[in-house]
């Protein structure tokens, strides 16, 4: 049980997110007589709201702080761009098309204009990449430069995306390539340079609206979510909420040759790949008797399968030896471990 008087730092973001969901539990779905919510706080990467006929509005928010979110060799243009691509990847996530963007901005009261002029130039810039447009938003003065951004999008109830929804025998893919984000972040603290594809990988990701539209479409995909907190702790969220375990292929993991060249040997380049979060892709499971309606749709890569859930989540080795694959990822709020 957990006293009133422990501190947030203890249990970390997952189980904190789990509790306030729990707080905020409005019921789900027309069934339950809350006409309008078919999907609320907590389980998924937004809320979805039933509009009318086969019609769903879905909706998700984030918030980035300059001292936490933006490595210090960013510009601002680029800050804006993630600060849209963050909400707008959620979106993706769905399988749903963005339909506007809200932006609150707290900042200093000595931030010069030129240096909001850029932000705003990045956010506009990333949402016109993904077909919407900022609507609105807020200003305020913050002692810390804090960007909150909240996404719409709009997508048929029989086209939506969720967590859950994955089954034994599924196949597991991935678009675009896992770790980029990671190395660069590396090579950014350890001084070591590193091409502009591997740093645009963290300083612009790309939200795969276009992919996810298509695959939303070609009614093969069983569930899926964005990659942006890691690939490992992006599988473990699909694993508790499809109730399924995987097994994942390491000779499989799709990583850009750089990285492997940049990686010091094979742990931190599984670290790259399972671990760090930034890689705005998405993972997804896939129906093996309608695998051909996605393989041409965009880059991905088949990189294991679905097991039943008590198998949990194993890595198999080129020499197929299995280790479980760890809880870690990205998280804004690390539960404090014992030494």
């Amino acid at each position: 049980m957990i006293m009133k008087e422990t501190k947030v730092s203890s249990i970390g973001e997952r189980a904190l997110i789990s509790r306030l969901s729990e707080i905020f539990n409005a019921p789900e779905g027309e069934e339950k007589g809350q006409e309008g919510i078919l999907i609320g706080a907590g389980s998924d990467d937004c809320a979805v709201l039933y509009l009318k006929g086969e019609d769903c509005l879905v909706v998700t928010t984030d918030m980035l702080h300059r001292t936490t979110d933006f490595p210090a060799e960013m510009t601002p243009w680029q800050m804006g761009w993630m600060s849209a691509a963050v909400n707008l990847s959620d979106i993706a996530a769905m399988g749903a098309e963005p339909a506007g963007l809200l932006m609150a901005i707290g900042m200093p009261a000595d931030t010069e204009i030129v240096f909001v002029e850029e932000l705003a130039r990045g956010i506009q810039a990333c949402a016109g990449f993904c077909g919407t447009a900022v609507i609105g938003g807020d200003l305020d003065t913050h002692a810390e430069l804090t960007i909150t951004g909240t996404a719409l999008g709009r997508v048929k109830k029989s086209k939506l995306l969720l967590r859950k929804g994955a089954k034994p025998g599924d196949l597991v893919c991935v678009t675009g390539y896992t770790g980029s984000a990671g190395a660069a972040l590396k090579a950014i603290q350890s001084e070591k340079p590193v091409s502009e594809i591997v740093l645009k990988a963290l300083f612009e990701p790309i939200p795969r609206i276009k992919e996810s539209r298509q695959l939303a479409e070609s009614g093969a995909v069983t569930s899926m979510m964005d990659t942006s907190d890691g690939l490992a702790m992006s599988l473990y969220d699909l694993s508790r909420q499809s109730k399924v375990g995987f097994r994942i292929w390491e000779d499989a993991l799709p990583i850009l040759q750089e990285v492997r060249e940049f990686a010091s040997g094979p742990e931190e380049l599984l670290e790259f790949a399972l671990y760090t979060g930034g890689d705005f892709e998405l993972v997804f499971t896939v129906d093996p008797k309608r695998l051909k309606k996605v393989q041409n749709i965009c880059n991905l890569t088949i990189i294991g399968e679905c097991t039943e859930y008590e198998t949990g989540i194993m890595l198999e080795s080129p020499e197929c030896r299995l280790t479980a694959v760890k809880q870690l990822g990205y998280q804004q709020l690390k539960a404090e471990t014992a030494d």
